[in-house]
Formats: structure tokens, C-alpha cells, sequence
């Protein structure tokens, strides 16, 4: 079942992206060579709690964590820890934050120190699959058209979308329906009406789209190591097009 928001909760939701935006953009800075995962996750959960507003994935389902980072081959999930980051790396960071009940949620890929053409390219790319599948939200249209656009703009630059990992619907809850795969035929899901608000987040593999679970419980992994990219943006629908909650 699909929640419509108000106006009001939409505002709500609002604040609560806003920190999360913020966040990554204070994280952004502190992105370098030498830097240990759990110094950033430190900085985040700080930085969140700061703004009077709750961890969003800290405990939930068990998270250990306030942000999941996730080193080149790891798509999603990865558990903050002593890990160093090395000069070329890529680091995804996937955040939320929890305002008067109501869930903000986006993703971010930063580079550590000097990557990769390659690696740039994939940044870039995933980046532009997430804005070109936003830029077809309105009223009126399938989900699968922003599915559809995004899977269409990664394979066309070579590299492939995850299909195993989802976007969402969100709202007092973190996960909510709709489902949203990052692929699949255009005239696919449901149509998209004003109040709906939708975490999109496609992640991308340098390689090939298969993903594997580390034994942890939680990290995602590429199948065949290649590197990862994931970007995400929460969003209203509205009449005329993406209201993004994400946003600074």
C-alpha cells in the first residue's frame, strides 16, 4: 500500500533531508587517504544529532552504525570500522535522519584523493542515471519510465545497474511501498501521483550487475570485484515534476 504525504509532512521530511544533505556534504571534507571509517561515522551520527534530529539506520534492523560506507567493490551496507581509506578508492555514503517521526534518506560516492579515469567516469555516470530518472517524475507517468531512463543511461556508458537492491517509498517509515527497481520496461509499476515520496538510489557497477553478501550480514559486494557507484535523492512527486527533500 502506498502512503500519500500532506503538505505538512512533506515539509517535514524536508528538514529531516536537509540534514541528511548537509551531512554528507560536511563528510564530503573529511573524505581522504588515511581517514578510518569509524571517524566518519562519528562525524555523522555528531553532526545529526546536533540538528535535534535521530540516526536514521543506527539500530535499524540491527545496523550497528549511524551511516553505511561502502569501499569500491562494496555496493551498499558496509559497516563502518578501522579501515583506512587509501589514496584512489571510492567511498559511498548512504545516510538518514529521523525529524518529528518522519525519515530523510540519501547516498552519495566521493572520491579519496586522486581516482581513476575509469572511477571518475563511473561516479559521474551513476550521478547523471539518478538526475536523468528524476527529471521524468510528475503525475500521471509509470514508475518504470525512472527506472527505465536510469538503466538506459548506465548501459549506454558500459556499465551496468544492480538489480538486486531496490529504492523505496518513505515516510514514518523507512522503507515503504512502492518498490523501485533502477531497470525494466517503461510502462512498468505504478503510476506516479502528487504525494507520493520516493528514496531513488540507483547503485552501479563498474563490471557486471551480480552482488554478493559478505559474511557479516550486511555488505554488499560486486560479484566480480569490480567497483561500485550509488547516489540517491528522497523526493516528492508533484504535479509538474521531483520535488527533491535531498537537497541543500
Amino acid at each position: 500500500m502506498i502512503i500519500l504525504k500532506t503538505d505538512a509532512q512533506i515539509e517535514i521530511m524536508r528538514r529531516a533531508g536537509k540534514i541528511v544533505a548537509e551531512t554528507l556534504k560536511m563528510l564530503e571534507a573529511e573524505i581522504k587517504p588515511g581517514v578510518k571509517t569509524s571517524h566518519l561515522d562519528s562525524l555523522a551520527e555528531d553532526f545529526i544529532r546536533s540538528r535535534e534530529a535521530i540516526p536514521a539506520f543506527k539500530g535499524y534492523r540491527g545496523f550497528p552504525a549511524t551511516a553505511c560506507i561502502s569501499v569500491d567493490d562494496e555496493v551498499v551496507h558496509g559497516i563502518p570500522g578501522n579501515r583506512e581509506l587509501k589514496e584512489g578508492q571510492v567511498v559511498s555514503v548512504d545516510l538518514g535522519a529521523i525529524v518529528d517521526g518522519f525519515y530523510g534518506d540519501s547516498a552519495a560516492t566521493f572520491p579519496v584523493g586522486e581516482i581513476s579515469e575509469d572511477k571518475k567516469r563511473l561516479l559521474e555516470v551513476t550521478r547523471r542515471s539518478l538526475e536523468a530518472g528524476l527529471a521524468k517524475v510528475k503525475t500521471g507517468v509509470k514508475l518504470g519510465l525512472v527506472s527505465n531512463t536510469i538503466q538506459t543511461v548506465v548501459e549506454e556508458a558500459g556499465f551496468s545497474v544492480v538489480r538486486d537492491m531496490v529504492g523505496h517509498g518513505i515516510g514514518k517509515h523507512l522503507h515503504e511501498d512502492p518498490q523501485i527497481p533502477h531497470f525494466g520496461p517503461s510502462g512498468s509499476g505504478p503510476t506516479l501521483e502528487k504525494g507520493m515520496v520516493l528514496a531513488i538510489e540507483p547503485m552501479v557497477n563498474m563490471g557486471e550487475y551480480k552482488i554478493n553478501q559478505k559474511p557479516d550480514g550486511w555488505t554488499i559486494v560486486t560479484a566480480d570485484g569490480s567497483a561500485s557507484a550509488h547516489f540517491e535523492h528522497t523526493i516528492a512527486v508533484r504535479e509538474d515534476g521531483a520535488d527533491i527533500l535531498t537537497k541543500l
